[in-house]
């Protein structure tokens, strides 16, 4: 292959490393036996591809597959990046258009931003919690949208005032923290409702705790493991660019209340078991975007530190920043 027929586009380079890689005769394959909802097969990577775009792909079934590329691509070396890039490559390109979208620079540019954030995230990435690929999509785009933000900084007048300047609605705000959380799978809602209610809407722990119809103590336990791992999301930036959709109602299937049964073994104090359909129905309306049909065409797309000052992140509520929502490949 000539040189000249090597594609310029960051993205499209690596779309045709991965071509390359996947044309026979190859060693790389993907083993599919032992692995449930996929085919008793050895798939070739753009088969595979297209099996996780498909409706018959569920999302624990992403989840598996991209944990074994992770710990592959971790392990045996190049081949294996360059397939969970080409994995990706779809949702890495729709990510990449909405970067794009009233840009003037070169696109280039935010495109090797966009892989290199993805590629450096493999490394380092969690793979318990679900969302894997989306997490790696995301950590590309922060580091893209790092990039162009402080290229337009460069074209910002700078003045002496100083003062605080208050964040574009809806971006930051408390309620929606908490709404990406449950999105991202990081809290489920009674935990989100728990902190929402006892330490946005001032009422008690006990108030709190009666309302899901648990213990005190109970609920302190939750509490702490919840902010915990809010905590965690936070400072990782789990929690950028999540959107928020419309979810299809779930049965709870007893959910909450096997997790009573199992916190009351370590928690000293606990009374009484929760009900989930009465729980269910008690539940006051706390945190007014959790669950909540009216924010389904909210996207979020500011990380917490873009919003501080600068004019092309506040231009008509994130013009030249538009909102972002990075989904599963």
């Amino acid at each position: 292959m000539s040189a000249r027929s090597w594609p310029s586009s960051p993205l499209a380079a690596a779309e045709r490393a991965f071509t390359l890689l996947v044309q026979p005769p190859t060693h790389v394959g993907f083993d599919g036996r032992g692995f449930d909802g996929l085919p008793d097969d050895i798939l070739p990577l753009e088969r595979l591809r297209t099996f996780l775009l498909s409706p018959q792909a569920s999302a624990e079934v992403r989840d598996a597959v991209w944990r074994e590329l992770v710990i592959r691509a971790r392990r045996d070396g190049p081949a294996w990046v360059v397939a969970a890039v080409g994995i990706a490559m779809p949702g890495l390109r729709h990510v990449a258009g909405l970067l794009a979208a009233g840009w003037r620079g070169d696109t280039s540019d935010l495109d090797a931003e966009l892989l290199v954030g993805f590629v450096a995230r493999l490394k380092t990435i969690d793979l318990e919690p679900a969302r894997i690929c989306g997490r790696l999509i995301d950590a590309g785009l922060r580091a893209a949208r790092k990039a162009r933000d402080a290229d337009s900084d460069a074209q910002l007048i700078h003045i002496d005032a100083t003062g605080p300047i208050a964040p574009i609605h809806p971006w930051d705000h408390p309620d929606l923290v908490l709404a990406r959380a449950v999105a991202a799978g990081v809290l489920d809602a009674d935990e989100a409702k728990l902190i929402a209610a006892t330490r946005l809407e001032n009422a008690t722990l006990a108030q709190a705790a009666a309302a899901l119809g648990i213990s005190s103590s109970l609920a302190s336990s939750w509490r702490l493991k919840a902010e915990r791992r809010l905590l965690e999301a936070i400072r990782e930036g789990d929690l950028a660019f999540v959107p928020l959709r419309p979810r299809r109602p779930r049965r709870r299937c007893g959910a909450t209340q096997q997790r009573v049964a199992a916190t009351q073994q370590h928690v000293a104090g606990t009374q009484q078991g929760i009900d989930d359909s009465d729980a269910h129905q008690q539940r006051p309306g706390v945190g007014s975007l959790l669950g909540s049909a009216a924010a389904a065409d909210v996207v979020l797309a500011a990380q917490r530190q873009a919003f501080v000052g600068k004019a092309s992140d506040r231009e008509a509520a994130g013009v030249g920043a538009p909102g972002i929502g990075a989904r599963p490949a």
